[in-house]
């Protein structure tokens, strides 16, 4: 009896281990997610020159389109234990495209995670979740200083634009 009990602990453990080390996944974010979504947002505006920080704004921002699924979507990149990063991916409609067009943003991976292929593959799906709905395009906005970003977008299949972005903020 007490051998069974030994055996069934530790393939309960073997099990734990294998989780531990699970191959992290793409899934829809949730409400649930909010404590790490908001810590990713914290560490993205931290790195952008044009954005400061403000953990109220990034939660109120992030409860709009989760509570809200016609306004958007957010995607996470998830361990068994933590988040690792995430795409945030607003639509709207285009006169010029006579359809759905999605303004994709937040696409952050955690920085202990980086250059692992885990941006990709949010981009990916990100693209993946565009076509299957029959978006018409996706634009997005990087920073001018950063050619390490430009470069990675520009490896997934996106491309300059000749507009360029202007923007008023009401405080």
């Amino acid at each position: 009896m007490h051998m069974l009990i030994a055996v069934g602990m530790a393939l309960a453990k073997l099990d734990s281990m294998s989780s531990l080390n699970s191959e992290p996944r793409i899934e829809p974010a949730t409400i649930e997610d909010m404590p790490q979504l908001v810590e990713l947002l914290v560490a993205l505006f931290s790195e952008e020159a044009d954005f400061r920080p403000d953990k109220n704004k990034q939660e109120h921002g992030l409860r709009l389109i989760l509570e809200q699924p016609n306004r958007g979507r957010i995607f996470v990149l998830r361990t068994d234990h933590m988040l690792i990063g995430m795409v945030n991916l607003l639509f709207t409609i285009s006169t010029a495209e006579g359809g759905l067009v999605i303004l994709m943003e937040d696409v952050i991976v955690h920085p202990q995670h980086r250059r692992m292929g885990y941006g990709g593959r949010l981009l990916n799906h990100a693209i993946d979740f565009a076509r299957e709905k029959h978006f018409r395009r996706i634009t997005l906005l990087t920073d001018k200083i950063s050619a390490e970003s430009q470069a990675f977008f520009a490896k997934h299949g996106f491309s300059f634009s000749s507009m360029i972005p202007m923007r008023l903020v009401f405080e």
